[in-house]
């Protein structure tokens, strides 16, 4: 320590006692600015300075300075001597007063008035302020009045090694790839000085390891830090801790120094393959398990860590390859093996799987070193459990006439204990799928039998489920959906699809279409409908209409004649016998009524009333509208006219004297008994035509409501 403050101290008196020895000589160098004068005062001062500008003006004067410097932390028992205030003005006789001013003037530096010598009195810091800037002036002693005009100057802090580097932004850390080669870049760090970079050596850097050999190194000037040793494996060591060293003054003796830390981390690459932590692994399951099952775990490991470490499993061979799956849990990084088909123990008792771990990223840097993956044998006993009946199929389908016997057989089905120890079944119907009840079964065989009619016509399919439970384990049961579905027998007749009503018009054209009818059957053949139209035996010669088969299945009415009058007949019945193609087949009569109306001349029909043929041809609604008004009219003016008349004759008055009762007519005339029949011929109610498409004929008289007899 006493020969580091030596050698300091050499350092700074150094440029000091340079500084002293050519101070003398440079004082007369520089060229000082012109003096100004003052010209006040009385008429003789006037003279004097006028004398002394003479005189002035003939020499030439200037400051002792450029700049002044001073070394930085110097205490000693005295103000330290900084420089000194000289003008060409001073002849010695000590009438000039120099005047020091501006930063630090008075506080940090002080100045002789007469000598002009300035001190600094007080330690500096060039860290904290490198240079001060001041004014100095000289005054006359006795006046104070300015002799020359001020001028700056600065007083420089020089700088001495008194800062040691320091790392601001340490500790550090970095990490590096492990089995990375000589020479790899890891980071670099940085130091700072405070002291002048400028001047001397006092912030120049030289940095160096002190500790973290043989593992890494550092360039000396820019602080690069390197891998010293190639392959370190991280699986060995990952974590190593450098201690960097900051010198200044170019890593001299006598140079100050820092140090800070440096935590390299060695980060993973996939330079290990997995491993299985056995080679054998031994799993037993009960026969029973649902699918989809975890049976057990499998987990190779791995040195590496994160992906690198990351493994996929595969069966890649063995005789349960078809029944087990293996996926990879990528949390626990391990293999489950799951159940994909069901298990029988009665079958087969055990089963050897071989699974394979492999590492899913590889860096193909370490390919060389062989296949990251690696294999176990895994070997799977199977248990023995009591299992549920098993149907001999999973769903059944039953087909049954819908005209079947009740109690007749429509169906089985069976089950059996896949158990060693066999147990007898017995079956039931899930009476929540038959409501109705209409099917039962045999609780020993499982023949399914008929309970109650069916009607394909209301229900086509039945849903029922049959439930096999074991006699000695109540709780072993199983279930299965069987369809039943009724078959179509003809048992319905054909009859007309809707409610058909024909219109003739009277002015129709022989062979013309009345109407087109069709026909509905409930009943469902499996070649589809055919339907047979016929017309009754005793309507075969019927003289008015006649009926023609269409293709499409469906049966046109034509008219024979024109000439039909609503006058004489209004309405025609025609019956029409339709017949299926069923076995045997089924017929059914179905009635059409024709209507016979009277038409426009386009065949459109207007009115279908008997009454409204008695209307004068050719008129339209509105000239009857018309006849009508005229009609009212006329009556209006006779209830008028009468009015009138009256109120000019005297009213009618019936006399006292005439008997009211007199005006009775009286009639003793009895009823015609047998004479009343010949108001209607009753053998026309025994007329076929009736049936065969006429009416029976009426006596004009009786269709008005009046006998012909009466007055």
């Amino acid at each position: 320590m006493p020969e580091r403050l030596a050698e300091t101290l050499v350092d700074l008196w150094t440029p000091l006692i340079i500084l002293w020895i050519t101070l003398p000589s440079c004082v007369y160098t520089a060229p000082m600015n012109q003096a100004h004068v003052l010209t006040t005062g009385s008429p003789l001062e006037l003279s004097r300075q006028s004398e002394d500008m003479r005189i002035l003006s003939r020499s030439k004067r200037g400051w002792v300075w450029n700049q002044m410097f001073v070394l930085e932390e110097f205490s000693g028992p005295e103000p330290i001597l900084v420089g000194r205030l000289h003008t060409d003005l001073d002849p010695g006789s000590k009438k000039i007063k120099y005047i020091l001013s501006g930063d630090g003037a008075g506080t940090i530096f002080q100045i002789n008035d007469i000598t002009g010598d300035i001190h600094a009195i007080k330690r500096l810091d060039r860290e904290e302020k490198a240079e001060y800037t001041l004014t100095a002036q000289a005054v006359d002693f006795e006046t104070n009045k300015p002799l020359e005009p001020p001028s700056e100057f600065i007083i420089k802090v020089q700088d001495i090694n008194d800062n040691a580097p320091e790392f601001l932004n340490g500790p550090y850390h970095a990490t590096v790839p492990e089995m990375s080669i000589l020479g790899t870049s890891v980071t670099n760090v940085t130091a700072t000085d405070a002291d002048d970079p400028v001047y001397g050596n006092s912030a120049k850097l030289v940095y160096s390891i002190l500790e973290g050999q043989p593992y890494f190194s550092i360039e000396p000037e820019t602080a690069i830090i390197k891998t010293a040793l190639p392959n370190m494996d991280r699986e060995a060591k990952e974590e190593y801790l450098v201690v960097i060293q900051a010198k200044d003054m170019g890593g001299h003796s006598g140079g100050l120094s820092g140090t800070t830390t440096l935590t390299v981390t060695l980060t993973d690459v996939n330079d290990n393959p997995p491993k299985f932590a056995q080679s054998l692994y031994h799993f037993s399951v009960p026969e029973d398990v649902v699918l989809g099952t975890a049976i057990g775990r499998v987990k190779a490991n791995d040195q590496d860590i994160g992906e690198n470490a990351q493994s996929s499993y595969d069966i890649i061979d063995g005789d349960g390859t078809a029944l087990f799956e293996i996926t990879s849990d990528a949390q626990a990084q391990d293999g489950v093996i799951r159940l994909r088909k069901p298990l029988d123990f009665e079958t087969k008792k055990s089963y050897t799987l071989k699974v394979e771990a492999a590492n899913i990223h590889i860096d193909p840097r370490f390919s060389s070193r062989g296949p990251f993956k690696d294999t176990a044998t895994v070997k799977i006993v199977v248990e023995d459990a009591d299992e549920p009946p098993v149907f001999s199929s999973p769903t059944y389908l039953l087909e049954v006439h819908e005209n079947a016997a009740l109690n007749s057989v429509i169906g089985q089905v069976t089950a059996r204990d896949p158990d060693i120890t066999s147990s007898p079944i017995r079956f039931s119907i899930d009476r929540h799928t038959d409501l109705e009840r209409q099917f039962n079964i045999n609780a020993d065989d499982g023949k399914i039998t008929l309970a109650t009619p069916l009607d394909r016509e209301l229900s086509v399919w039945h849903n029922i489920t049959i439930i096999a439970t074991e006699i000695r384990n109540h709780s072993q049961i199983s279930r299965v959906p069987v369809a039943i579905k009724v078959l179509d027998v003809n048992d319905n007749a054909p009859e007309f699809a809707s409610e058909y009503e024909a219109f003739l018009c009277e002015n129709g054209k022989p062979g013309q279409v009345i109407q087109t009818v069709s026909a509905m059957d409930k009943d469902d053949p499996k070649n589809g409908h055919f339907f047979l139209y016929s017309l009754l035996p005793e309507m075969v010669n019927n003289p008015n209409f006649t009926i023609k088969k269409n293709e499409d299945n469906s049966l046109s009415i034509l008219a024979k004649h024109n000439g039909f009058n609503r006058q004489k007949q209004e309405v025609y019945l025609l019956p029409i016998v339709i017949s299926d193609s069923g076995n045997p087949p089924l017929s059914s009569t179905s009635t059409l009524t024709i209507r016979v109306c009277g038409c426009s001349n386009d065949g459109v029909v207007q009115s279908c009333n008997v009454e409204a043929y008695v209307l004068p041809i050719g008129l339209s609604m509105g000239a009857l509208i018309a006849i009508l008004a005229c009609i009212i009219l006329l009556l209006v003016i006779v209830v008028l006219f009468v009015t009138l008349r009256r109120h000019k004759n005297e009213p009618l008055i019936i006399k006292d004297d005439e008997d009211v009762r007199e005006n009775i007519i009286r009639y003793d005339d009895e009823g015609g008994g047998e004479e009343d029949t010949e108001a209607f011929d009753i053998a026309t109610l025994q007329n076929p035509d009736g049936i065969n498409g006429f009416l029976p004929h009426y006596r004009r008289g009786f269709l008005r409501g009046i006998p012909e007899n009466a007055a």
